[in-house]
């Protein structure tokens, strides 16, 4: 089927206002004819992953829009960028690459773009509406908004994000199209003991696990007997689409598209169901940690997606203002930095050897030490999955009461109910 523009969208890929929104509406044209659209179709927002600095190619691109008079027609949001403009944290990144990193984020918020900074925009204020379309960068705020807030994007990446808020509009395919969304597979954990779904290792893990099973598919997870709360959805979110490609995961009596397995299958059976026993779980651990039985961490990085509130808090309570031996990194946003800068509550966390990284993370731009042999602890699936590849360091996966031990003791510690999954 043939891509069918408005008269409107067709004049302003022909330049009717300005050159930078022309640029913009052709490449949002050209990638729904690419991917097979029919047409085009409003958005209500953005989340814009575009603006962290790769090369000065994504940096020249983002100057063109500005040069030709490119503004968001829509609420953009921001994702982390390379430097950490507010402050808290040494960015090792070095001239030229430093000055072109500085002018990307500029140039987006010349834009209009909001300067979040932030990988978890949902908690910073950015919910779009149950059953909006938006145009959504970054892999765990796209599963995210799909999943939790029921919103609809599919995975928007460089720099097709910035030209769909430009534009106002997406290609209308993919999980925009109702029919898409429809989980095709049921993801049993009913199998698992209760106390470790209650654990906070759980939801890492069995992201992890549920994205190298379902793929980029669309599965239901059953079994889950309560709401295990907005951070563990979002840690189980992260991990799936690091360890896969999902854009969205329902949870049968937890998000909102599934009531029920029936509803989440959008009225027909599941293809097939996946019986998740403690053995693939425990595997599922194991695979997170890429340090053979170490003696000794190097760091510990905790806030991929970006700490909430809530999860400062729980760091706050384990570190106890005791001294840490390593260092331990805590990646959040401006919009938790500035409740704990005006509650005091940073410069404690900060006396104690945290370093707080807000606008950006460890593992996007050069903050940690050079470690080539180096071990970085972790509780995130995400950060797992990339830091060896993006850090040098090898990862060893805990809860984030096992890495706040392990920041204080320097070596590693693991709690009871982190070694009875099956370390």
């Amino acid at each position: 089927m043939p891509l069918e523009l408005s008269e409107e969208e067709r004049a302003t890929a022909a330049g009717e206002h300005g050159a930078g929104a022309a640029m913009a509406m052709r490449i949002v044209a050209e990638s729904a004819r690419l991917l097979g659209a029919p047409r085009l179709i409003s958005i209500a927002s953005a989340h814009i992953d575009g603006a962290l600095y790769h090369g000065d190619s994504g940096t020249l691109f983002a100057e063109r829009l500005v040069d030709g008079g490119a503004k968001v027609a829509v609420r953009a949001t921001l994702n982390v960028g390379a430097l950490d403009l507010a402050g808290g944290c040494r960015v090792r990144l070095e001239e030229p690459q430093r000055a072109m990193a500085r002018r990307m984020m500029h140039a987006y918020r010349a834009m209009g773009c909001e300067p979040t900074w932030t990988c978890a925009p949902y908690q910073a204020g950015h919910r779009p509406a149950f059953g909006s379309d938006v145009a959504w960068g970054e892999s765990n705020a796209v599963v995210f908004c799909n999943s939790v807030l029921g919103a609809r994007t599919n995975r928007y990446g460089d720099f097709l994000d910035i030209a769909c808020a430009i534009a106002g509009c997406a290609p209308y395919t993919g999980l925009h199209r109702p029919r898409n969304r429809r989980a095709e597979v049921v993801f049993d954990v009913s199998h698992l003991p209760a106390e470790f779904l209650a654990s906070e290792i759980a939801w890492p893990v069995l992201g992890s696990l549920f994205g190298r099973e379902i793929g980029d598919g669309v599965g239901v997870v059953t079994g889950i007997a309560a709401h295990p709360g907005e951070d563990a959805l979002k840690a189980f979110g992260a991990a799936a689409a690091s360890a896969g490609a999902v854009g969205l995961f329902h949870i049968a009596g937890v998000t909102p598209e599934a009531p029920d397995v029936a509803a989440a299958g959008g009225g027909m059976t599941p293809k097939h169901t996946i019986t998740v026993t403690p053995q693939m779980v425990a595997d599922a651990q194991r695979r997170l940690s890429t340090a053979n039985a170490p003696d000794r961490i190097d760091a510990v990085a905790v806030g991929s997606p970006h700490l909430s509130l809530d999860e400062v808090a729980r760091l706050e309570e384990l570190v106890a203002g005791r001294r840490l031996r390593v260092p331990l990194y805590a990646c959040t946003g401006r919009h938790v930095l500035e409740t704990i800068d005006r509650d005091g509550r940073r410069k404690l966390l900060e006396a104690c050897g945290v370093t707080i990284v807000a606008d950006t993370c460890v593992v996007v731009t050069p903050i940690m030490a050079e470690l080539p042999s180096g071990v970085l602890m972790t509780n995130s699936g995400k950060f797992a999955h990339y830091a060896p590849g993006n850090t040098g360091y090898d990862v060893l996966y805990g809860s984030l009461a096992d890495c706040v031990e392990s920041a204080v003791s320097g070596r590693p510690q693991f709690g009871a109910a982190t070694e009875a999954v099956g370390r």
